[in-house]
């Protein structure tokens, strides 16, 4: 396990198993000079604030150079991180808890980022990430006040609070994931209590992704089960207004890791590895249309 690993797992506050003779305890107490833990919240946002720790976690390792490379959507990572200021600076302006950065202008995520990017490429990327990271924390210590059932909107969507940063911590994983790689460094998963909640919202968020792409799934039904820690079942109808499941057309099996990165617009439906049965056409259906509500 490298430094940036442990230091990643360490934000995360997970335990593993010490080796007699091992150097964890030393390297950590490095590591926890340089990091900060998630910020208190409701224990239904603690996916999100778990996957913001992790990403400063990681930014704390970056040097100049890695602040310039070209992450995703052609940004830079510190336009990357700034975009993600400009999404949770949207969802607390909805919520009514702090907004920091420049004033809201634009109130749709693309035009959001585009005002934070403008701002931020004149400051420096550590100034970025300590904005990024103040603005994260605020909006976690305002929903430790607000029931899970607040509604909070996002882009014209309206939903319950609980969903929404659930989308924003799923967004996180997954961009954290982008700079990563693009550094050449692999970092362990969330742990399974983080997974599972974002897993089921990928799997309540299908009906709509099918909806989306023009597909009315009203009165069929998936059986889907995702394995792997933080995975699970459920059987689901595929019409949006409706509640109570059939009898399943079709069944999917897949990775539960893979299947959220698939919602979020990582993995190419077309080969994404899935066992499937019953409707099979129902079944490549509700895969080719998982990502549509993905976005940058």
């Amino acid at each position: 396990m490298d430094p940036v690993e442990r230091l990643y797992l360490d934000a995360l506050m997970e335990e593993p198993v010490v080796p007699a003779g091992s150097v964890r305890p030393q390297l950590l107490a490095g590591a926890r000079a340089r990091r900060r833990p998630a910020a208190p919240t409701a224990v239904w946002a603690a996916p999100y604030a778990g996957r913001v720790a992790a990403m400063d976690a990681l930014l704390a390792s970056a040097v100049d150079d890695d602040w310039s490379r070209v992450i995703v959507e052609g940004w830079t990572l510190q336009e990357l991180v700034a975009h993600l200021a400009a999404k949770d600076g949207l969802l607390a302006a909805s919520v009514g808890a702090p907004v920091l950065g420049p004033p809201i202008g634009a109130a749709d995520s693309l035009g959001r980022t585009h005002d934070v990017q403008a701002y931020e490429r004149a400051r420096s990327p550590e100034q970025t990430r300590r904005d990024w990271r103040a603005q994260a924390d605020a909006l976690c210590r305002h929903l430790a006040e607000l029931p899970p059932a607040t509604p909070a909107t996002l882009d014209g969507m309206e939903v319950p609070v609980s969903d929404q940063i659930l989308a924003r911590g799923l967004e996180t994983w997954i961009h954290t994931d982008d700079a990563a790689k693009t550094a050449g460094l692999r970092l362990p998963d969330p742990i399974p209590e983080h997974i599972r909640p974002t897993a089921d919202l990928c799997a309540r968020l299908l009906p709509w992704t099918m909806l989306f792409s023009g597909m009315n799934g009203a009165g069929r039904t998936l059986h889907l089960t995702l394995t792997g820690p933080g995975g699970g079942e459920w059987v689901l109808p595929l019409g949006v207004e409706e509640s109570a499941p059939g009898e399943p057309d079709a069944h999917i099996s897949a990775d539960v890791i893979k299947f959220c990165f698939l919602l979020g617009g990582r993995g190419d439906p077309a080969d994404f590895p899935a066992e499937v049965a019953g409707d099979l056409a129902l079944a490549r259906d509700v895969l080719s249309t998982a990502p549509a509500l993905s976005g940058p």
